[in-house]
Parts: structure tokens; sequence; C-alpha cells
């Protein structure tokens, strides 16, 4: 399927990036006009039912995110990639990489939900399904996740932006992916180099999850924990991000 995409750079190094649950292919918008554009050539996707995608029908999987991005790389005639993936976009690139290993020079995962999901209690739960119709709990959702310290007008431009980028029916049923999606089995990957980055504010995807989840699976990972940042690290610390990222993608 053709894919809305952009691209940032010129350079032999392809990324594909892959946005979150509360996003669109311009999450790293606040980090563009600082890469690396002669070493990287940045591509930034939509899902299905998202940004300029919204209108594609689809069924809204991790599956689904997984293939259309190695649809785009076919169409653009890349044999080889690495990938960078944000929350539900970390799962996918995982997924990516247990579908076509051979074809992924390095992974970076900022605050990724692991292949295997992740456990919420009830309430927890309940309150992500509620988002789906609402933005203040989408709101109360982002402030909760950035550690209730951000300033109440960017909560509200986030959970504004979600609504308004993606459909209601793609938001709802990629939680259902993210939340119970378990490919943890297939994983293939394991020699890839990949690096985890987490925001020390960051309640849910953080150090511990890293450790007890990802970090089990891929011996050769590595992570780093960004003081200053909650689960948008790309909004909160965007330059210790994007020195992080490069650096990493640098050494592939």
């Amino acid at each position: 399927m053709p894919n809305s995409y952009h691209r940032v750079g010129n350079g032999s190094h392809h990324v594909i990036v892959l946005h979150g649950w509360f996003g669109d292919r311009h999450s790293f918008a606040p980090l563009e006009d600082l890469l690396d554009q002669h070493a990287f050539s940045y591509l930034f996707m939509d899902y299905r039912g998202y940004g300029d995608m919204r209108d594609s029908k689809g069924n809204f999987t991790i599956d689904e995110i997984a293939h259309d991005a190695l649809a785009l790389a076919d169409t653009l005639q890349l044999d080889r990639f690495s990938l960078v993936g944000h929350s539900m976009g970390g799962m996918a690139i995982e997924r990516i990489a247990s579908l076509q290993a051979q074809r992924v020079i390095s992974m970076v995962g900022i605050a990724p939900v692991p292949c295997g999901g992740v456990t919420l209690d009830d309430l927890a739960i309940s309150q992500l399904h509620a988002a789906a119709s609402s933005t203040e709990k989408r709101l109360a959702i982002i402030d909760r996740s950035t550690g209730h310290r951000l300033p109440r007008k960017w909560l509200e431009w986030k959970a504004a932006y979600s609504w308004q980028h993606a459909t209601q029916q793609a938001f709802a049923a990629y939680l259902a992916a993210w939340l119970y999606t378990d490919f943890s089995h297939e994983i293939t990957g394991k020699a890839i180099p990949f690096k985890l980055i987490t925001g020390a504010h960051d309640p849910v995807f953080n150090r511990a999850l890293m450790q007890a989840a990802t970090m089990q699976r891929y011996p050769n990972a590595s992570h780093e924990e960004l003081a200053n940042a909650g689960h948008y690290p790309m909004n909160e610390t965007p330059l210790a991000l994007l020195g992080s990222m490069e650096a990493f993608l640098q050494q592939a």
C-alpha cells in the first residue's frame, strides 16, 4: 500500500522512524531541523488511520505496521536500513526485525512497548480505553506518563493533536494491538544492535521494564535513561534524545 511519509536528509544510511499511539509521522518535528542530513536519510511514515493515512482501511495491528514499513522499504529499494520507534512504534520495529532481521542494521527504541506486550491493572486499562473517545482522558494519560510535571498548555496541545490526527477507530484498535500482541517467541534478530532510551519520569516504559523484558531478549542491547524526560523525549529533551540516538546510529 502506498504510504504517506516524508524524508529528511540525503545520507546513505536510511532510517525508518515509527511513531507512538498519540502521534503521527510529525511526532519528531522538534528534531527534524537538527538531524544529521549528510549521514542519514530519515523516513517518517504514518500508520493506517493516522495523519495523511487517516482514511486508509486496515486492521490496525502491529503486524500491519511492520508489513507497511517493509513495503515502504521495498518501494524505495532499500536493501538495508535502521529503525527508530517510539512507544507503540518500538514494538513495531521489533516486529520488523523478527520478520526480516537480515535487512536491519540497528534499532533505537524510545520508551518502547516490549514485544511481549505490557501488563497493566484493570483501572489503567479502562482509562486507556476511555481515551479513545475523550481528549480529557488523553490529557490525563499524557500527564501521568510524563510525571505530572509539564505545562498544562502542552498537555492540551498533545491531547488535541492526537484527537485531530487519528481516527477513533484506529486509536482504539491500536490500543488492543500494543497491549495484547506477543511475538516474543518469534524474535530472530537478537544480534541486531539495539539501543533503548527511556525517560526517568516515565512510570511504565522505564528502566525497570527494559531490564525485565527487552534486555532479557536482546543480550547485546544497551540502555540509556534521560534524566529530564518522561514518555516523550522528542518533546521534553529533544537535544539529549538526538545526541543519544545519532551517536548510536553512527556506530552501525
